[in-house]
């Protein structure tokens, strides 16, 4: 018995040795794998090189990273096969659209001319329903959107259907909650999205309580679907009887109220939309739900309004969305689009910045022929590593003779675009690679008088609570947080 001790022991010996010897053989055979999907996915080149050098130089760490973070070729083909039946479902409704659109295209050309050229994009890229019969309302943090909300849903009678990103616990998140379980209970159909990134206190709540509704959690991100948490839908709609429409940067959550016992004030844009255009909106909706686990339901099922004659404004609506599974980075292009068609000014408010090569030369290109760049960031930021990076891509837009303001008096979260006074684009999206590229992501595009001439002047407001950078300022920062700037930026292509 001890000599057969003894063998066992030498024989793990053996095996230790071998461990020890041939340790890097494994490891080689998943790095080349890992590396060689990386190539295959063909990605963008910049962002390809970020990931390999993120999984050669940080052992272990990186691959978890880019588990967690950077595989896309499963999910990313799933999305795009879903995006294809979307397509097929809504194809005949749209050609009988197409005649209507066109007559309106003619009417907004003649109004605001190569601009409106956006609007013929999204119309050929088959992305949103345009009209004219829409009245429009610029809101400026939730102080001023929260008590229409409230008031609308309180009035629903046939349906309600929100999809949010942030869904906080807190008094205005409980005050939703409460008006959608009794009109539930009323008889309005009530459906509700949750991105299980951004609300799993009320994702948790809800399971808990169950209500009277049906809600779902957007790709829930658990042990066996970590990557999820890389795609992340960051859209907020509010559909009500499909007459009343919101979207904008603002969540379900007090911060956006700046009560007065609140620690940072929150500066952010939503708008609201009566009108044809809700149609839109409902679309987005329904295409969001289709991709979850909850009841199908048929748009054709009271839906869908496309026979609204009580609207006497002429505000021009259309929606930019784009998710992982996109063809193309649509919101990105219809930025870009505008921008390249600007005559006068630009005035852009994001919180992160992390530019593509397409956006900053776009940006160069305008400020160089003449039009008036104004891009707005805050001062501080809720993402550091973020913030840093953003920071690393003004340079070269102030060398060019982009203007740009760093918000002082909280943290400005809107996401706004206005051109030349005619048109403006409020939303979720972010001026960063992870909205173009990663989220799904929605924004509005209105061309209405009014409402571009108080996002102006909400601008010049901000701009006042705001310190102008200038070229010789940015140039003698400290050398340390230049360096945490270049640092963070080389993280910008995974961010």
């Amino acid at each position: 018995m001890e000599n057969l001790i003894n063998q066992i022991e030498i024989d793990w010996n053996q095996v230790w040795q071998w461990l020890l010897n041939w340790y890097w053989l494994p490891l080689f055979i998943l790095y080349f794998g890992i590396i060689s999907t990386i190539l295959i996915e063909n990605r963008n080149p910049t962002k390809t090189i970020s990931w390999v050098m993120v999984i050669v130089f940080l052992p272990g760490i990186g691959v978890i990273l880019y588990y967690l973070f950077g595989q896309k070729f499963r999910k990313v083909k799933r999305l795009q096969h879903i995006n294809r039946e979307q397509h097929t479902k809504l194809l005949a409704a749209w050609q009988e659209s197409l005649i209507r659109m066109d007559e309106q295209l003619e009417t907004i050309h003649e109004k605001i001319g190569t601009l409106s050229r956006v609007f013929d994009y999204l119309k050929n890229q088959k992305l949103s329903f345009f009209s004219l019969n829409n009245r429009v309302e610029l809101f400026i943090n939730g102080e001023e959107k929260f008590p229409v909300l409230l008031k609308r849903l309180r009035e629903a009678t046939h349906s309600i259907h929100m999809e949010y990103y942030i869904f906080e616990l807190d008094h205005i998140g409980t005050q939703v909650l409460k008006i959608l379980e009794e009109k539930a209970k009323s008889g309005v159909k009530v459906r509700l999205i949750l991105d299980s990134f951004g609300s799993p206190d009320v994702i948790k709540y809800l399971r808990k309580n169950p209500p009277s509704y049906p809600f779902v959690a957007f790709l829930p991100v658990n042990f066996t679907s970590l990557a999820n948490s890389n795609y992340r839908n960051h859209r907020k709609i509010v559909v009500i009887d499909c007459q009343y429409g919101f979207v904008g940067g603002i969540n379900i959550s007090d911060r956006y109220i700046n009560l007065p016992n609140q620690k940072a004030y929150w500066r952010d844009t939503a708008m609201a939309v009566e009108g044809i255009a809700v149609n839109n909106l409902q679309i987005q909706f329904w295409n969001s739900w289709n991709q979850t686990d909850g009841e199908p339901f048929l748009l054709s099922e009271g839906y869908l309004n496309f026979n609204i004659a009580h609207i006497p404004e002429r505000a021009a609506v259309a929606f930019s969305s784009s998710d992982p599974g996109s063809v193309g980075p649509f919101n990105m292009e219809a930025i870009i689009l505008a921008i390249n068609d600007a005559k006068e000014r630009i005035q852009l408010c994001t919180p992160y910045f992390i530019p593509s090569e397409q956006l900053s030369t776009a940006l160069e290109i305008a400020v160089s022929s003449g039009v008036k760049v104004e891009l707005m960031l805050p001062e501080r930021s809720d993402s550091y590593i973020v913030q840093h990076a953003s920071f690393s891509f003004l340079k070269p837009l102030l060398q060019r003779g982009v203007q740009v303001y760093l918000y002082q008096k909280g943290f400005i979260h809107a996401k706004t675009i206005c051109i030349d006074g005619q048109l403006a684009f409020v939303g979720t999206v972010n001026l960063d690679m992870r909205s173009f590229y990663i989220n799904y992501e929605i924004s509005s595009i209105v061309s209405d008088n009014a409402y571009c001439k108080r996002l102006e002047q909400q601008f010049e407001i901000d701009k006042q609570e705001s310190d102008l950078v200038t070229l010789y300022i940015w140039a003698h920062r400290k050398k340390w947080k230049r360096g945490i700037d270049s640092l963070c930026r080389l993280l910008a292509p995974l961010l």
